[in-house]
């Protein structure tokens, strides 16, 4: 037998360190200068970004040993996957949810310990402020809030409108939509399908822009509306996703009602999450972004698809199946 030995619980307990330089380095714009250029030594890099010259060939070189930038000689570049998902100016950038995590999450989830211990949100909340009537009172901050959900949810939604049965469907609401990216993707996917997005009134513009950049103003289109407050739009397909996760466990079952209640005979309402396996022993990122629900939210957290299995079939739904997408993700699809 091999002698167990404290690595894997010091690389848990250092954790932070990785994260931080990630983080550190898509806000100083590491990624995107090295896309703009090609490849720089320390030393242009260093300037080009404003920073002291002390530790910045640490930083480079830790981002090398990372495996987030390559270095041939004294040149950095960025690696494939870098110059690809961390370019501000590549519509493939999913740095939008990092400088979110970075600017927010971040600091808050250092205050796990008392969450865990009252049960209390620890953001803008514990200060009187509530995040979401600041993000949605600022159009630019809502910009980019909405940027970070299209890419956080880019690959599902790809994989959705591969793996889901749409020849069978013809109209689609994606329900808490942001930008849409969700539906877009279908729509450009399987060009029988239309359909469109609903959510908050001040989301509506930046839907309209995203939509009519992928040219698809004449299929898609803005629902405004409170999930809560109104009704839900009727479509053959509705979607909820990465939502659910936001709210209790009596919210979460009202959700999936109105969905039912909107849907027509023989529509599918598609749930996708960062499910956590039935098991709770191997989803790691669900667990730790139900906690983080914890750190966000008065009551929400993430579910395994056995508990949403359940809560679809008490909202009435038949054939209700669990699938796994891309990554940490998974959907439910129930039919009416």
């Amino acid at each position: 037998m091999t002698a167990p030995t404290p690595e894997h619980i010091m690389e848990i307990g250092f954790g932070f360190w990785p994260s931080k330089t990630l983080l550190s380095a898509v806000e100083l714009g590491v990624f995107t200068e090295l896309a703009a250029v090609g490849e720089l030594d320390a030393d242009a890099l260093r300037e080009r970004l404003g920073l002291h010259p002390r530790s910045a060939r640490d930083f480079f070189d830790a981002l090398v040993a990372l495996g987030l930038l390559d270095r041939v000689a004294s040149r950095y570049r960025n690696t494939e996957a870098t110059g690809l998902f961390l370019d501000r100016a590549k519509p493939s950038y999913i740095g939008g949810i990092l400088e979110m995590v970075n600017a927010r999450v971040y600091g808050y989830f250092g205050a796990l310990t008392e969450a865990l211990r009252t049960g209390l949100p620890q953001n803008e909340t514990k200060t009187g402020g509530d995040f979401y009537d600041t993000l949605y009172g600022d159009p630019e901050k809502l910009r980019g809030f909405l940027a970070a959900m299209t890419a956080v949810s880019s690959g599902v939604a790809r994989t959705i409108a591969e793996v889901f049965p749409w020849r069978d469907y013809r109209t689609v609401i994606d329900v808490g939509c942001a930008e849409g990216g969700v539906p877009a993707q279908i729509a450009l996917a399987h060009p029988q399908v239309s359909g469109g997005g609903f959510d908050l009134p001040p989301v509506g513009p930046f839907f309209d822009e995203h939509v009519a950049t992928a040219g698809l103003s004449d299929r898609l289109r803005f629902y405004p509306g409170d999930f809560f407050a109104d009704d839900l739009p009727s479509a053959d397909v509705l979607i909820m996703g990465h939502i659910l996760h936001g709210f209790g466990l009596s919210e979460k079952q009202l959700l999936l009602k109105k969905a039912h209640a909107a849907l027509p005979a023989g529509g599918a309402l598609i749930v996708y999450d960062a499910l956590i396996d039935d098991d709770r022993r191997e989803n790691a990122y669900g667990l730790l972004l139900s906690l983080n629900m914890l750190i966000e939210t008065p009551a929400g957290s993430d579910y395994t698809g056995a508990e949403c299995r359940g809560w679809m079939r008490d909202a009435g739904f038949r054939d209700v199946t669990v699938r796994h997408l891309t990554g940490p993700d998974s959907m439910v699809v129930g039919i009416k």
